[in-house]
């Protein structure tokens, strides 16, 4: 009887923090607020996950809505016409997720997860990004290279932080976006004279044009060389 009180009161309090936890929903594909200051021409946009599909954070799709809304609220200027100049090559080329609080766990273990209730947080979801941006014209030629290393850390606690589901897939899109924000400043130095190019290139063809997935992005193939014809022999 003495030990189902205490074990009656620590699921009240776990139920009590799924309801309290923060909603990480809206800020996962909400990007960084900085925008280019000459903006490029619509452009189609192509996003190789690489590393990050193997940290068990974030869904696969993940990075793709978030880079398309990155790109259509701050890189690229609204053209309601199916006009594409060429793409954006998003490459995520490191992502390290950890987990950390092994002695958080402990003190709310002890406490019945009770500390939580005065802010104390369970544990904390870190991730580091390192990405690499190529804007690419209609001809396939790689006009720019950038890249941008971003760290995340989120807090899971009830009512000051959130959920441990939500966590791991928050620190993913959270170092993402920080390091896209590393990566714009650059962009945005170059964004005048990429804009020229793009537009004396010309748009893409319409077989061209596809959503982004998430998959790597394969140029064309080069074409075979062709073998000089043997003469004749007499």
């Amino acid at each position: 009887m003495r030990l189902a009180q205490p074990l009656l009161l620590l699921l009240s309090v776990s139920s009590l923090m799924l309801g309290g936890c923060k909603s990480g929903s809206k800020l996962l594909y909400q990007p960084s607020p900085m925008a280019l200051s000459t903006k490029l021409p619509e452009m189609e946009v192509r996003v190789e996950n690489g590393p990050m599909d193997k940290t068990e954070g974030s869904l696969p799709e993940d990075p793709v809505q978030l880079f398309k809304r990155e790109t259509k609220q701050n890189l690229v200027e609204s053209n309601d016409s199916s006009a594409r100049f060429g793409y954006l090559k998003l490459q995520i080329l490191e992502a390290k997720a950890s987990r950390h609080g092994k002695a958080l766990h402990a003190i709310q273990m002890a406490g019945f997860l009770m500390p939580s209730l005065f802010g104390l947080p369970l544990e904390f979801f870190r991730t580091h990004v390192r990405a690499q941006l190529q804007v690419v014209d209609a001809k396939g030629e790689v006009l720019g290279t950038y890249e941008g290393t971003g760290d995340s850390n989120i807090k899971v606690a009830m009512y000051h932080g959130y959920s441990q589901s939500m966590g791991p897939r928050l620190a993913d899109t959270e170092a993402l976006k920080s390091a896209l924000a590393k990566i714009k400043p650059q962009l945005d130095t170059a964004s005048t004279l990429l804009r020229t190019r793009l537009l004396s290139t010309g748009q893409l063809g319409d077989e061209e044009q596809e959503v982004a997935t998430g998959r790597p992005y394969e140029a064309a193939p080069a074409p075979a060389p062709v073998k000089p014809a043997e003469d004749d022999e007499e």
